[in-house]
């Protein structure tokens, strides 16, 4: 997917664990099938996984996790990742790494939900109940600017989007991120958020959510940027129960519409043939977002 990306694989595991973690050394090495687009992920025997940052930018995230998910997990109402050990380069691979506890459950799918006012009420209670954390010391969320943060990428995207054979309005996208950024911005103190909640970081057990991962993004910025799931999973019958749950005003609710757009077309031409779980996911949103 990227052109630094680090090479990993079942043999690189086996050689980190044995090198700093050799009580897991013997346990069988699988790599897991993932949307994701920073990390490998490997199962460790039953009750564990293995994360493998594939760039520089995700390997800063392993050691602020480690810090910062034992404080933010008791105030939660879903589970989250729990660190077992932090690993260091090694064996050729150059990052830092994470063994975190296995979490049980599946990816959930835009337009595939069984129980979509289920998962909406479940998203808006995780949603409520992370910025309402009071922890000093957050660090900046990945996406804590104010949402004209990312014009220029925004524009840059539309453009490139213009070149590929995408059928998609560009100057449609345009008037709806024009529409985004008039919104007023946060006038509140910033609040903890995860900042990612795409279907890839979310978890199912049954028809509904139960764990939320991939905290790399999670810090201190605005409300609007945790509501993205409203537009890339959600479908419009549910979007009024998730609304009504997370109980944001009127701009407030704009700005993750424009947070959700500026996702999803900035992704789309980076990622449309080298990882087709991000590039449907991003599809779904322009059309989303664009439908009203």
């Amino acid at each position: 997917m990227h052109a630094d990306e680090a090479e990993t694989d079942a043999g690189l595991v086996r050689r980190l664990l044995g090198a700093q973690f050799p009580r897991w050394a013997d346990l069988p090495v699988t790599r897991i099938a993932s949307g994701g687009t920073v990390n490998a992920i490997y199962r460790l025997g039953a009750d564990l996984s293995v994360r493998l940052p594939l760039r520089p930018g995700g390997a800063e995230t392993v050691l602020m996790e480690e810090r910062v998910l034992p404080q933010l997990a008791p105030l939660l109402p879903l589970p989250v990742p729990e660190v077992v050990a932090t690993g260091v380069p090694g064996e050729g691979y150059p990052h830092a790494w994470a063994v975190h506890r296995w979490i049980e459950g599946r990816n959930p799918v835009e337009g595939r939900l069984d129980d979509p006012e289920g998962v909406a009420r479940d998203l808006a209670r995780f949603a409520v109940a992370i910025r309402a954390i009071d922890l000093p010391d957050g660090p900046p969320a990945h996406r804590g600017a104010p949402l004209i943060a990312e014009d220029r990428e925004m524009r840059a995207a539309i453009e490139a989007l213009r070149r590929t054979d995408e059928p998609f309005d560009c100057d449609a996208i345009t008037a709806a991120w024009d529409e985004a950024l008039a919104a007023p911005t946060w006038p509140g103190p910033p609040c903890w958020t995860h900042s990612d909640l795409m279907p890839t970081n979310l978890l199912l057990t049954g028809d509904r959510l139960s764990a939320v991962i991939d905290f790399g993004t999670v810090g201190m910025g605005e409300p609007a940027t945790d509501l993205i799931p409203a537009w890339n999973l959600l479908p419009a019958s549910a979007r009024g129960v998730f609304r009504d749950g997370v109980d944001v005003d009127e701009a407030t609710w704009a700005r993750s519409r424009g947070w959700a757009l500026s996702m999803a077309v900035i992704q789309l031409p980076y990622y449309r043939t080298t990882n087709t779980v991000i590039s449907a996911n991003a599809r779904h949103v322009i059309r989303e977002v664009l439908a009203g």
